[in-house]
């Protein structure tokens, strides 16, 4: 009788402990991450066909397309695994480099308009569009990865589920951060006067 009143007693203790919450939350961030990674590797993909495609246009700019080049080869070569998700410096290290990705195709992009013959390229406006449908992909999967990440996140510091990450070492998980938080939270100037 005191071993079944014991048993009870503990699994009405484990009830509200939020182990089970635990590894849910943390299998849905490990899903969430891994359609991040498919979504900036589809987009790796892409950029030897956008490089090729540009190279095309003899004037294009050299530069341009070497920082394209370079800021994927950065990207691509960071190695992921399931425990980059809970070390914030490699995290970070990695958002970095898809960053500098982001931003090179940015500048591609942008250079390109110059270009009418290349504007005029069915192939390059293709690979445009899907660039574009694939960075929309990347932000759908960074946002869902950031939900189950704050979800996880709210359940290792609520009382008294965070005691039972204390006891079972659940860390709280990096998020993803805008690179440069402090230049775009500074209004921007407007003169109307020139």
């Amino acid at each position: 009788m005191k071993r079944l009143i014991a048993t009870l007693a503990a699994a009405l203790a484990l009830t509200g402990c939020g182990y089970n919450d635990f590894q849910r939350l943390d299998e849905q961030s490990k899903a969430a991450w891994s359609e991040v990674l498919n979504q900036y590797q589809r987009r790796a993909d892409l950029v030897p066909n956008i490089v090729a495609t540009v190279k095309g246009e003899a004037n294009f700019e050299q530069e341009t397309l070497t920082k394209v080049i370079e800021a994927r080869a950065k990207a691509t070569s960071i190695q992921v695994t399931p425990e980059t998700l809970n070390n914030p410096e490699a995290f970070n290290k990695f958002q970095q480099a898809q960053g500098e990705l982001s931003g090179a195709l940015s500048r591609l992009m942008v250079v390109a308009e110059r270009y009418p013959q290349l504007q005029a390229n069915q192939a390059f406006r293709d690979l445009r569009v899907t660039l574009e449908g694939t960075e929309n992909r990347i932000t759908v999967a960074r946002n869902r990865y950031i939900q189950t990440v704050q979800e996880y996140n709210v359940l290792a510091r609520s009382f008294p589920t965070n005691l039972t990450a204390k006891v079972f070492s659940y860390e709280p998980k990096p998020s993803f951060t805008v690179q440069n938080e402090a230049q775009i939270s500074t209004p921007p100037a407007v003169d109307f006067s020139k």
